[in-house]
């Protein structure tokens, strides 16, 4: 079997456009690979037959390194953001801050642990064998935990903003429960942006005024109106952090610039080469595409990865709460293997006597 696949890299992970085709059930558990799973691929129109990805060596080895890459964010996304989701769901007092905390976490981690499907297709040469109902729902839940973890960081920045500038308002206002209504409402708004196009498993081009609106919207909801809202708030906060001591203020400073930095330069390549790929005609344009694509998904799916480090762990209280639980763990360890050794000296101790007599 052979198959026209579309050009694959970045654009994949954003969604489906109304004109895209979709499995049949000829193809459900075949050869054919849903959105997300063709993220680390480079190839153009050619054909490639049943899939197995016998491209130019230098597209192969840039599918093992995307691999290798997706694996550690696999990992380091959902050991970190499941450790922080047990922290803060389970062992700190519910907060406003602590609401928002669990949120990102779980968006992140729902995010990076559907990564598992990608790395599985792509180490089977782009083989999709889960069918097609996990072929819509990995394209589901990966776009909407995507718009999930963005917004809450923006609502996150906003909170912080009021929190600062408006503290008398904040304190009368800032509740638990309002956070967590809105938490809800951050999902919802998450996945009526999903919907905005289709539930399809595939592209096709034919149609580039959805494709091109399609990718407008979210680039518009996804990047433009979340960085500007991240970078007047949090100047905005730097600005009253000038008014700390030196050494708070630079560190302040020091955390305020990495969010900005790390969101721009985890997010923007990545819209980037959503507008770029289908544009591209020249052969030059298409290899710099088919190489630099998997790297601008590597850097949206690493933002989930960075996302703890900058949010969580910084937090005093949340690596209070942290050493405490790894100690704790640590130590019920530590016991169990005591008490174990023990019932063992213990049962030797009574067979060697029973010999001896």
């Amino acid at each position: 079997m052979s198959l026209q696949p579309p050009l694959a890299s970045a654009p994949w992970l954003l969604g489906d456009p109304s004109s895209g085709a979709f499995l049949s059930s000829s193809q459900e558990g075949g050869t054919v690979a849903p959105l997300v799973v063709l993220l680390g691929s480079s190839y153009s129109g050619t054909q490639m037959s049943g899939c197995l990805g016998s491209g130019p060596p230098p597209y192969l080895h840039i599918q093992t390194v995307s691999i290798v890459i997706y694996c550690v964010i696999f990992i380091v996304g959902t050991l970190g953001n499941g450790l922080v989701i047990y922290v803060t769901g389970f062992k700190m007092q519910k907060t406003v801050e602590t609401v928002w905390f669990l949120n990102l976490a779980i968006a992140d981690f729902l995010f990076t642990a559907f990564l598992i499907f990608s790395i599985i297709s792509l180490s089977q040469s782009h083989r999709w064998p889960f069918g097609q109902f996990m072929c819509k729902l990995n394209t589901f839940v990966s776009v909407v935990n995507m718009f999930a973890s963005i917004f809450t960081l923006m609502v996150m920045s906003l909170d912080r903003y009021l929190s600062i500038w408006m503290v008398v308002w904040a304190h009368n206002k800032r509740t638990v429960c309002k956070a967590q209504l809105i938490c809800v409402g951050i999902w919802v708004i998450a996945a009526v942006c999903k919907s905005n196009g289709s539930h399809y498993c595939h592209y096709n081009f034919t149609s580039k005024e959805s494709t091109w609106s399609l990718y407008t919207f979210r680039f518009l909801m996804g990047f433009v109106i979340p960085f500007l809202v991240i970078l007047v708030t949090y100047v905005a906060i730097g600005i009253r952090a000038m008014r700390m001591p030196r050494t708070r203020r630079q560190r302040s400073c020091r955390i305020i610039f990495a969010i900005i930095f790390t969101f721009f330069i985890c997010w923007l390549p990545f819209h980037v080469f959503n507008f770029i790929e289908p544009a591209s005609t020249n052969p030059d344009l298409r290899n710099i595409v088919r190489i630099m694509g998997p790297l601008t998904v590597s850097l949206a799916f690493l933002n989930s990865c960075l996302n703890p480090i900058l949010y969580v762990f910084m937090c005093e209280e949340f690596t209070k709460k942290l050493r405490q639980s790894i100690c704790f763990v640590l130590e019920s360890a530590l016991d169990a293997y005591i008490r174990a050794s023990y019932c063992v000296f213990v049962w030797v101790s009574n067979k060697a006597w029973n010999y001896q007599n």
